[in-house]
């Protein structure tokens, strides 16, 4: 049972998109199947499908038990770029979900990584995320390192706790940048009506990217970006915070995609952490793919 406390802002919001806004979880179909099943209560009375939000109300939310996944391992090839008895650290290719979900079942990082590692990957994160430390979007390519014991996995996320694994991007964005760098410090949170989306909120949690500029071209701009922190779609929503979009980014940008590809210009492109079992820094990287670099070299012919 969950309990949610609408604030003053959140009253006359229709009830489906408040809940899978406000419930990380839920999807609004599911909110709506919810609200249908008589899930969802004030004061113990179920709220029509079509009601609207309360400001000040307490709701009553109940979650059905969780249906689990079969996830199996499948030999699905691998651009490994470093592994040894408790690392490994896989290129990712455009299009690959990193771990099962409803809708992704099959064909994801997770399933590969089962078949290449079999029992060697740390539990902490589940049946669902064996050993993934971090994530990246399904449309963004390049590194993502998983821990295959759970002294690995710790280590790696203190790591990550405390900023001190070095993750850096690649990216072209839509417009010139006026400044050769510069820094985002910006919250992040949930949108509060779309939870497909992440936005800029004063009571999200906090976020930093840096930036530095790589190339200029007519009308768009070739970028490195480093993380501090690693929140959801964070590099997508702080550049289209400074109104320059990711080239191909549907969700934060134009709304249509661009030729050759698949979703946004976005690679992960280099790692450095300090191995979990001998302490020593390690780098590994990966070049961009070659869809990235078709797309630069046509930027290039502009004129």
């Amino acid at each position: 049972m969950a309990l949610i406390l609408l604030t003053a802002e959140e009253g006359g919001l229709r009830l489906d998109q408040f809940l899978a806004a406000r419930m990380e979880e839920l999807t609004r179909s599911a909110a709506q199947k919810l609200l249908e099943e008589g899930r969802v209560t004030q004061d113990g009375k179920p709220l029509k499908k079509n009601g609207k939000t309360a400001s000040g109300a307490v709701y009553e939310v109940e979650l059905p038990d969780p249906v689990p996944l079969d996830v199996v391992p499948q030999n699905i090839p691998l651009d490994v770029r470093f592994e040894d008895e408790d690392v490994v650290v896989v290129n990712k290719p455009v299009g690959m979900v990193v771990h099962p979900a409803p809708g992704h079942s099959d064909g994801t990082l997770v399933n590969a990584l089962l078949y290449h590692c079999g029992k060697s990957l740390s539990g902490i994160n589940g049946v669902l995320r064996p050993g993934i430390v971090h994530r990246i979007d399904r449309d963004t390519s390049g590194l993502i390192i998983v821990a295959k014991n759970d002294t690995a996995h710790l280590a790696l996320a203190e790591q990550l706790q405390d900023h001190s694994l070095y993750r850096e991007y690649r990216a072209v964005c839509i417009g010139g940048l006026r400044e050769e760098e510069g820094t985002v410090s910006a919250p992040i949170a949930r949108h509060r009506t779309d939870r497909k989306r992440m936005a800029v909120d004063p009571n999200g949690k906090p976020a930093v990217t840096h930036w530095t500029v790589l190339e200029r071209f007519r009308g768009y701009t070739y970028v490195q970006c480093r993380l501090e922190t690693g929140r959801t779609h964070q590099i997508r929503v702080h550049m289209a915070s400074l109104g320059h979009p990711l080239l191909g980014d549907v969700v934060y940008g134009p709304g249509k995609p661009y030729p050759g590809l698949a979703g946004q210009c976005l690679h992960a492109g280099r790692l450095t952490f300090r191995h979990p079992r001998t302490g020593a820094l390690t780098t590994v990287e990966a070049e961009n793919p070659d869809w990235f670099e078709a797309v630069l070299t046509k930027l290039r012919r502009l004129v």
